[in-house]
C-alpha cells in the first residue's frame, strides 16, 4: 500500500495520516487511532488493520500494510455485502499476523 491509499475507506484517511498520528502521538492502544480524522469509526472494516499498524508502531517496525489498494477495496466490498472478513487471500496470507 502507497503512503497515499487510505487505510480508512469511509473517511478517507490515508495511510500516511495513520503513520503520522502514530509517531507523532505514540498513542497507548490502538483504539486511540479514531482520534485520527474518525479512523475506524465507520463500517469497522479497517480495525484489524488499524490494529495492525498500531502493533508495528509498538514492535518499532516499519509501518505499512503490504496490500495493493485495489485488493483491500475488494475485500472490503465483499465485506460490506456478507459482513464477513476474509482475513486472507493469496498472497495476502500474513497481513494479520
Amino acid at each position: 500500500m502507497d503512503p497515499d491509499d487510505h487505510v480508512c475507506l469511509c473517511f478517507r484517511v490515508s495511510l500516511r495520516k495513520v503513520r503520522t498520528f502514530l509517531n507523532r502521538e505514540d498513542p497507548p492502544v490502538a483504539s486511540r487511532l479514531a482520534d485520527c480524522l474518525g479512523a475506524g469509526t465507520g463500517c469497522q472494516w479497517c480495525v484489524p488493520f488499524l490494529r495492525k499498524l498500531h502493533a508495528m508502531k509498538q514492535a518499532g517496525e516499519t509501518i505499512d500494510l503490504p496490500i495493493s489498494p485495489e485488493s483491500y477495496a475488494a475485500r472490503r466490498a465483499t465485506y460490506r455485502q456478507t459482513g464477513t472478513r476474509s482475513e486472507t487471500t493469496s498472497g495476502d496470507d500474513d497481513l494479520l499476523e
